[in-house]
């Protein structure tokens, strides 16, 4: 059936990608990983900070 053939077409030329890609070697990975988890801390801390303060400010106007 010709939708096996594209099909198959398809992800050998997904596979020949995958060779040409330069994967992080194992520093780079701990590193990259690193920056994620700190950035995600930081918007956590932030988002926490600015709920309070828009609590605190609702509990100002007594809504």
């Amino acid at each position: 059936m010709e939708i096996f053939k594209k099909a198959g077409a398809y992800l050998s030329g997904v596979g020949e990608e995958a060779k040409r890609v330069t994967w992080p070697n194992k520093r780079e990975l701990w590193e990259s990983t690193l920056v994620v988890i700190s950035f995600i801390f930081i918007l956590a801390v932030a988002t926490l900070v600015f709920d309070k303060v828009i609590e605190f400010g609702l509990k100002l106007l007594k809504v």
